[in-house]
């Protein structure tokens, strides 16, 4: 029993190691990109030995990459599930709902991102090819099989799923911009909320759908 709680809280405390490291690392990429990062800065930051990042995380660039790979992780989760059989609009609008939710709890995120595709996405063009080519023709096949139903317009799909990226994006990487149109230091929840019922509307009738009444986060 002592050698099971004893594993349970070596495993706990590599877990909350690991986790505040990510965390740290967000910070610090965001702020200085990749080549300004570092992991020394981020030990400080962390305040833990440099020695420790590297007992989880080999290189800057395993580090970055991670944090590269838990941003579009949280994005896809969004809109992994959808079948054929789901209602568009539900499946549509709860996926526009989370994106722009996203930009709110998760702005740095968003950011890495954006500075990574900016600079030709050179740590993560394999991934972008391959397993994320394949992900995003599974979800455009969906949509085409929704359109074959005629329960939406005939759009491009790869076209609708860059237009929700682009827009609900947009309030993270472009938040400065986006404070000083709406003269606020920053946007409040229910500015959130706004942003998030607009977005879904005018999507959703663009591709001729009736919004439906409300969307599950």
């Amino acid at each position: 029993m002592q050698n099971s709680n004893n594993k349970y809280k070596t495993g706990k405390i590599r877990s909350d190691n690991r986790a505040k490291i990510i965390a740290i690392a967000e910070m610090e990429f965001a702020e200085f990109g990749y080549k300004g990062a570092s992991i020394m800065n981020i030990a400080k930051r962390a305040n833990m030995p440099r020695a420790n990042v590297h007992y989880y995380f080999k290189s800057k660039l395993q580090l970055y990459k991670k944090v590269l790979m838990d941003i579009l992780q949280l994005w896809n989760q969004a809109f992994n599930q959808i079948t054929p059989e789901d209602d568009p609009a539900e499946a549509i609008g709860a996926y526009i709902k989370a994106k722009v939710m996203y930009s709110k709890t998760n702005p740095l995120a968003s950011k890495i991102f954006a500075n990574e595709i900016i600079h030709g996405a050179p740590r993560i063009s394999e991934y972008l090819n391959n397993d994320f080519r394949d992900w995003l023709k599974s979800k455009s096949a969906v949509i085409e099989h929704w359109i074959k139903q005629e329960k939406m317009d005939p759009v491009d799909p790869l076209f609708l799923i860059m237009l929700i990226w682009s827009a609900t994006q947009h309030y993270a990487d472009f938040s400065t911009q986006v404070s000083a149109v709406m003269d606020k230091p920053q946007l409040t929840d229910q500015d959130f909320d706004n942003v998030s019922d607009n977005l879904i509307h005018i999507i959703l009738k663009g591709c001729g759908i009736k919004p439906p009444s409300t969307i599950n986060p």
